[in-house]
Formats: structure tokens, sequence, C-alpha cells
């Protein structure tokens, strides 16, 4: 699986957000044709290609190594090796390391070719109720420093915002969602395409509701309506 110029070429393949049935006929190929797979976790990997049957040597990649291992990854790609990289679940790039390898690629002139697959933000976007025609991805929020700032920036943002978050801090940022912005219409996916997928619906202050009653499990993505249009008078 050679590319035509001689280099390498580093492909990005969504994997399953939960579902193992959420794979492409061509990522299992590209994943079995490659000849290296880097992975943000190798132990999550193992268990989707023991399901089909990837035998693919695989290597480490996450944030916490992603500087020191890119330039031996750029240099495998240069010398030809064909290399796909996973996240720990759905796109790579979205939220992980895999943005800085990308850059790394694009700068080194390497062919990058980014397979479509599972993406929760765009999962949960659709599944909302909330408008689609445009919207705006925030991802994680920042814990503390800049939290305030970046929350006090999205007051007037008219499109629908796209949040990632965890059980441990879910309740805290929907709260201060509500006190910033305001009590908007909102929708949350937790655990999509798993066997507990729940969604919800309403406002900022019925999640928190919802969180009250049950406590909170699971990744969740959120979903929160834009600013409302300005009358002008």
């Amino acid at each position: 699986m050679k590319a035509d110029s001689g280099l390498g070429k580093l492909y990005i393949v969504p994997t399953p957000i939960g579902n193992l049935e959420d794979i492409t006929f061509r990522a299992v190929k590209v994943l079995k044709d490659v000849d290296l797979i880097l992975c943000e976790d190798t132990r999550r990997a193992g268990v989707l290609f023991q399901r089909y049957g990837i035998t693919t040597k695989r290597e480490s990649f996450h944030e916490h190594n992603k500087f020191r291992r890119t330039p031996s990854v750029i240099e495998r790609l240069e010398e030809g090796n064909q290399i796909a990289l996973i996240s720990e679940a759905g796109t790579p790039g979205i939220s992980d390391p895999g943005f800085y390898l990308v850059r790394a690629a694009v700068e080194a002139e390497i062919s990058v070719e980014a397979l479509p697959g599972a993406c929760a933000a765009i999962v949960g976007l659709v599944g909302s109720g909330l408008p689609t025609d445009r919207f705006t991805f925030e991802g994680f929020l920042p814990v503390k420093k800049g939290r305030k700032k970046r929350l006090e920036s999205l007051i007037d943002e008219p499109r629908t915002m796209i949040f990632y978050e965890g059980p441990h801090r879910i309740k805290r940022t929907v709260t201060d969602l509500r006190d910033t912005l305001g009590d908007r219409k909102a929708a949350w996916a937790r655990e999509i395409t798993k066997i507990h997928e729940e969604y919800k619906r309403g406002n900022l202050s019925d999640l928190l509701q919802f969180l009250e009653v049950k406590a909170p499990k699971g990744e969740y993505t959120l979903i929160v309506e834009g600013a409302p249009k300005k009358v002008k008078k």
C-alpha cells in the first residue's frame, strides 16, 4: 500500500463511539492494509481489532507523547510507510491530539486522507431538535483558567453550540451555561450508540433537574441554543 509519490500517507480513520458495528468497510480495509496504526488508547483499540481481525502493528499516540512521537512518525511517512491514526473513539482530531500530527504531516507535504465516520458532536446535534443549519463546536470548556471568559464570549453567539463534558463536571457546566447565557433551550446526548444511550431535551434548567434526580454517568454531548436575534429599534 504505497503512495504514488514514494512518500507515505497518513490516514485519519474514525472508529465507533460505542457500538462496534459503527465502522465502515473502508475503515476496516485501511486499518488492515497500512503498515502501522497510531492509537490514542491501544487497549481500547484492541477490542475493535479483535472484532474485525485487524492484526496490523499498533503504537500509542496521545496527548502526553504527541510532541515526542511526532518527529519519528513524520520520518516513517517520509520513508514511504502508510500510517493510520485513530482516536479513543470517533473521529481523530476532534478534541484530541490528532490535529498536531495532521498539521505536521501537511507541513512536511505528506499526503493526508481523512475518512468519514462516527463523530459524537454531529450525532448529538442532529438528534437534539435544535437548529442545525449553523453551529459551532466548543468542545470541553476550560476547567479553571479562562472558563469565565470563554463563557462570556458565547453570550451573543447566534449559532447552536456543541460542548463535550464528562460525568464529573456536567452539572457544573450546565449550571454555568444557564447562569451566563440564560435559561436557553438545550439537549444532551449521553453514551451515544451504547446500551444506555439517552437524550434529554428542554431548557438548561430542565437538564439540571434531570441531574438532581439521576446521578450523571457516561460521556455527554451537550447542545445549547444560540443567542436570540436582537430586535432593531
